[in-house]
């Protein structure tokens, strides 16, 4: 299960959240697709990562909490290429 992420930009901060392919089906798996479905929508759940020490001791993009994004507070969704691996929620 390949988990994609995306960088969420808004006034006061940056968010990194995750799309599963589940999530893909009815939300969209790109930037302009989920931005259009948000604007739709006017909010979606998403589930955020952030690093995290593996159990191994390297470091991870893991799944952190659930968050709600507003359609009105974010200005931009790009997609976002980890040097780390992810880890699925």
């Amino acid at each position: 299960m390949t988990i994609q992420l995306f960088k969420i930009i808004t006034n006061r901060d940056e968010v990194l959240v995750g799309v599963s392919p589940a999530d893909a089906t009815s939300i969209g798996s790109d930037a302009a697709t989920i931005g259009k479905t948000l604007v739709t929508e006017r909010s979606l759940g998403f589930t955020q990562y952030a690093v995290r020490r593996a159990a191994d001791g390297s470091l991870e993009q893991a799944p952190l909490r659930q968050i709600a994004v507003l359609a009105y507070d974010s200005l931009r969704i790009e997609p976002y290429s980890s040097p780390l691996p992810v880890a699925a929620a």
